[in-house]
């Protein structure tokens, strides 16, 4: 629609969710129509390597564009379409997490909640595709297994509130707080809370503190394009300690190697590795979070604004 009106100007258009599998895509009924519309950009961007094949494979078998290199060519235009991880403004994090007011507050955090315990965080909207349900669910297989106790290690769940009127998420929200007054009344003791869950946003100093105090952090999304929380816990870890737990189906997995892994539809297998993740050794947490570190450094969010948009000016 802007092409017909104004052909001399450049189009970036970039997905930061998930680009889905051709079977999947060829359900919609309106696809071409989809597909005809991305390709009237010069440019379309995904956050992995998957996507960007996904769309690829699917305009080409959907409507009349022929493959090239970095695209396809559509009606006689060439339309690149790259691979953009999105990132974070790394020295932002990196100064909150050194503030002495920071400091102090993730100190007061881990007394507070956890008293001598562990303490594993997740921070998330409240959506179905974040997985927060079969994370309290794996964290209850976590505290039913030998040797593992109260005593041990609390959950920290923040849930940001997200599209409160539509009754899906209705229904996930009650999901969720069922799950944690089951966890809290099969385990919880006078004082001493098995999970702190709050449904609200946080001031951006409070969110580095909690990244401060987290000795673990689940990211464990079901399908996410990138997930910058991740990458936010891991700019917020200035002596490099903390273990980051990521699902596989986060984009972020593909920078984020060092993390450990994990299917989040596999709830023991969760449970097995929120275990590891308390468990580690303290010299190869440390080697791994480095590891985690250099990686997002090398990517902030202002290089991949400049990798885009120098696609969008031509540039190879």
């Amino acid at each position: 629609m802007l092409r017909r009106l104004r052909r001399d100007i450049s189009i970036g258009f970039f997905l930061h969710i998930p680009f889905p599998p051709p079977e999947l895509f060829r359900r919609l009924p309106w696809r071409e129509e989809v597909i005809e519309g991305l390709l009237g950009a010069d440019v379309v961007g995904f956050q992995t390597r998957a996507s960007r094949s996904n769309f690829l494979t699917v305009a080409t078998r959907l409507v009349s564009a022929q493959r090239e290199p970095n695209g396809v060519i559509y009606e006689g235009r060439r339309v690149r379409a790259g691979a953009f991880p999105v990132s974070i403004d790394v020295e932002r994090f990196q100064r909150a997490s050194r503030d002495p007011r920071v400091i102090a507050r993730a100190e007061e955090l881990r007394q507070q909640l956890g008293g001598g315990r562990k303490l594993i965080l997740g921070v998330d909207r409240l959506d179905y595709t974040k997985g927060i349900d079969l994370r309290l669910a794996a964290f209850y297989e976590w505290l039913g297994r030998p040797g593992s106790s109260i005593r041990d290690a609390v959950l920290v769940q923040i849930a940001v509130p997200s599209r409160e009127q539509i009754p899906g998420y209705q229904e996930l929200r009650s999901r969720v707080e069922q799950l944690v007054g089951r966890i809290n009344g099969d385990y919880g003791e006078i004082g001493v809370a098995a999970v702190h869950y709050q449904r609200r946003n946080l001031a951006f100093e409070e969110l580095v503190a909690l990244y401060r105090a987290a000795d673990v952090m689940l990211v464990t999304p079901l399908a996410d394009g990138m997930n910058l929380v991740a990458k936010e816990y891991v700019a917020s870890r200035p002596d490099a300690s903390g273990v980051l737990v990521l699902s596989e189906f986060a984009g972020a997995v593909d920078e984020l190697r060092w993390a450990l892994h994990v299917n989040p539809h596999d709830v023991d297998g969760l449970a097995e590795t929120i275990d590891e993740a308390l468990h580690i050794a303290p010299r190869e947490m440390r080697r791994r979070m480095r590891s985690l570190q250099q990686s997002v450094e090398s990517n902030t969010v202002h290089d991949w604004a400049n990798r885009y948009l120098a696609a969008l000016g031509g540039e190879p």
